[in-house]
């Protein structure tokens, strides 16, 4: 089809796209449906990452010595758990011995049987679970390990169905904000759980970070089942004008996921690359930081906490901006979505690359600080990049696409606690050096890779599946290819 046979088309699209949704100002947020389902699921991955986080803390008050006076007056030290790094490291990486083998399962699962039901699921049964680990971990370190497997696996599904969510909610100009919203409420849950399990466990004991942040959880969960639902049309509060210009913006398509094309694409394994980067440095920082805190820094269970929710607490607030930010360099034309997905996840990778080695080799309170705070903080410029750019590339697929990123991008969480246990034998801050020292070398690989073979225009087999599956008229093929006004500017 020529550029001149498509113009009309694209027009028509463009306009429909101007009309806007006929519910007024923009800051009337309320009113818009899909905002009450991004508020939401805000919600839920706080809830999510408070409960992922929290053992972080609790791991460490657990193993702490403790006094004790004994009946003749003597004061003894004694530790609850004694577990030697190796085991120490063993705990916190066997919740992604379960989280890995559910992403795909779970994109596939929301696509099929709704995405807002399997993510309440998931994260519901990791609430229970949560409010079980206390009394089960004292039959061993083998309970505890089982207890987050478990967990794992039923939050494993979290994020794939997520996107099934808005492949059906969110429209093209509007992804960035409303997914980068929504997956800000997992950093917002990180800096509100660090320090709050530092002073639950200090005050209460650490049995109490576990039954506070599960209680919260399951009281959310009864929300979100009543609230949201996983299509536009099945929501009996959604107004029409709503539910037309969401139908518009995304058209209809097919949901057959052709797998060769999918493995075989560069730009999905560009995410993929890009995914395993971030998180590799995301969850070094996740799982070990109370602890380097602790060894390197001085800082105590509850001070340690507070410090180390700092990070987070720049990455939920950059990345609240740069979706807007994103959304509108695309709207405006200023940059075309391949450009944008890409200038935020290399510029991201690239200075966290820098700030990651400035705490590595700095190693004092403030320099390590500062530079694993500016790291972490720069990571929401990533996440309003790669972390989008499955529903650039194919909409309908896009939960698979992040079930298979994300699989691949969970190995860190299992590696990277396992490896610093086996690098950190005598808690040195050289030892602790090495560790920075690698995931500045995979952030920098992120960069290279994902700037060479990321895009961010739909995928021919995207378009294909559709149209073989539901023989949509050229009007809907023009609406399904074109899902943003730079791509509109690119083919006109």
């Amino acid at each position: 089809m020529t550029t001149q046979e498509q113009s009309p088309r694209l027009e028509k699209f463009e306009i429909s796209q101007s009309e806007g949704d006929g519910l007024g100002s923009t800051w009337l947020f309320w009113k818009r449906r899909r905002n009450i389902v991004a508020i939401m699921a805000f919600f839920g991955f706080f809830g999510v990452y408070a409960m992922r986080v929290n053992l972080s803390v609790a791991i460490v008050a657990m193993t702490s010595e403790k006094n004790v006076t004994l009946r003749n007056g003597t004061i003894a030290t004694y530790k609850e758990f004694d577990w030697s790094p190796t085991v120490h490291g063993l705990v916190l990486s066997s919740f992604f011995y379960g989280y890995i083998f559910t992403q795909i399962p779970g994109g596939w699962l929301g696509a099929r049987f709704g995405g807002s039901i399997v993510y309440g699921v998931g994260v519901g049964v990791t609430a229970l679970f949560t409010l079980l680990t206390p009394p089960l971990v004292w039959f061993g370190v083998d309970a505890l390990i089982a207890v987050r497997v478990i967990e794992g696996l039923f939050e494993g599904m979290t994020y794939p169905c997520m996107h099934a969510v808005w492949g059906k909610w969110a429209p093209p100009l509007e992804r960035s904000r409303l997914a980068s919203f929504a997956t800000s409420g997992s950093h917002v849950g990180t800096v509100i759980s660090l320090p709050m399990s530092g002073l639950l466990a200090n005050y209460f004991g650490w049995e109490s970070i576990f039954y506070v942040f599960g209680a919260v959880v399951a009281i959310w969960l009864v929300l979100w089942l009543w609230i949201v639902k996983s299509r536009p049309e099945d929501d009996p509060k959604i107004t029409p004008e709503e539910l037309k210009y969401i139908e518009n913006a995304l058209g209809t398509v097919g949901n057959k996921h052709p797998w060769s094309k999918i493995m075989t694409s560069p730009a999905v394994w560009a995410i993929i690359v890009a995914h395993f980067s971030e998180n590799w440095g995301f969850y070094t920082l996740l799982t070990q930081l109370p602890t380097f805190m602790k060894e390197v820094l001085g800082y105590e269970v509850q001070k340690g906490g507070l410090m180390s929710a700092i990070p987070y607490l720049l990455m939920a607030m950059v990345l609240m901006i740069s979706g807007r930010v994103a959304d509108w360099l695309i709207a405006n034309r200023y940059l075309t979505t391949t450009k944008v997905r890409k200038l935020f996840t290399c510029g991201a990778f690239l200075a966290q690359t820098v700030f990651m080695l400035m705490a590595a080799l700095t190693l004092t309170p403030f320099g390590s600080v500062a530079g694993l705070s500016v790291a972490v903080g720069l990571g929401g410029f990533a996440l309003s990049g790669f972390f989008v750019n499955h529903l650039d590339l194919a909409p309908i697929h896009a939960p698979v696409l992040m079930g298979i990123s994300n699989t691949v991008a969970t190995l860190p969480g299992i590696i990277s606690p396992l490896l610093t246990g086996y690098l950190v034998q005598d808690k040195t801050a050289s030892e602790w050096q090495m560790v920075f020292y690698i995931a500045s070398g995979i952030y920098l690989f992120g960069a290279i890779i994902y700037g060479i073979f990321a895009s961010g225009e739909l995928q021919s087999w995207a378009e294909e599946t559709g149209l073989q599956e539901e023989g949509n008229n050229d009007v809907d093929k023009t609406a399904h290819c074109y899902t943003n006004k730079a791509m509109v500017d690119d083919a006109v």
